[in-house]
């Protein structure tokens, strides 16, 4: 799926070829030459993914690795490392201050998207193009499709993102503002009852094939689906 990813690269030919690919690949492409830069793009929209350099003019990758590390809205974004500095200490380095995968120059751009991916796979599944098939609940995020015990399902788009969160973080409970920041993007200012209008048409949307009862209620805390079938 189509995921925001943000290169903080200081060599405009690497950070070009690097954007092309990216943008090639379906995803929204932001910019940035230093660490002032990308604090400034991330304060206005929170990306999907971060492609970070180590050597940067002024603040370091390395720190700014750690600086997103320890902002609780900073906190789960996916950071990658992009360095010219093989030795294993460095990888240590890059990864200890919590960058989750390293990629050493030169890489090829085939490489840089299978690290990509594997890492949206592992910290962000919602973000995928995996089919997710739950107790007979089958959503396929290529062609938008969704189906119950093989009966297809007709659900808005706004409906299908949220049930593409849910069914990748099974079990988990979520708040409303929580719902908000992972399915309509900390960018986007709604109410937070929004989210309890598209949960009642999501359930109605997974009605006809007794699904809707996956989504459940958590009074006080917000909302999560079980992939256990409930009793009825």
């Amino acid at each position: 799926m189509s995921s925001t990813i943000l290169v903080v690269e200081d060599e405009p030919a690497i950070q070009e070829l690097i954007a092309v690919n990216l943008s090639f690949a379906g995803h929204k492409v932001l910019r940035a030459f230093d660490a002032d830069q990308a604090q400034t793009l991330i304060r206005a929209e929170l990306p999907d993914l971060i492609l970070l350099d180590w050597m940067l003019p002024g603040t370091s990758g390395l720190a700014l690795a750690r600086k997103l590390r320890d902002s609780e809205r900073t906190r789960a974004v996916p950071v990658i490392m992009l360095t010219a500095k093989g030795a294993e200490q460095d990888k240590v380095d890059g990864l200890e201050a919590g960058a989750d995968d390293y990629i050493t120059k030169p890489f090829s751009p085939k490489e840089l998207m299978a690290r990509i991916k594997a890492v949206l796979r592992r910290r962000a599944p919602q973000l995928t193009d995996d089919i997710i098939d739950v107790s007979g609940l089958k959503l396929d995020p290529v062609t938008h499709r969704l189906s119950g015990n093989e009966q297809s399902l007709s659900i808005g788009p706004t409906e299908f993102r949220l049930l593409h969160f849910f069914m990748t973080h099974p079990e988990r409970v979520f708040s409303r503002s929580q719902l908000l920041d992972q399915v309509w993007g900390d960018h986007v200012f709604v109410e937070e009852r929004t989210v309890d209008v598209h949960i009642r048409r999501l359930r109605k949307a997974l009605e006809p094939s007794g699904h809707d009862s996956h989504v459940e209620t958590v009074r006080g805390s917000g909302y999560r689906f079980t992939a256990q079938i409930p009793a009825r």
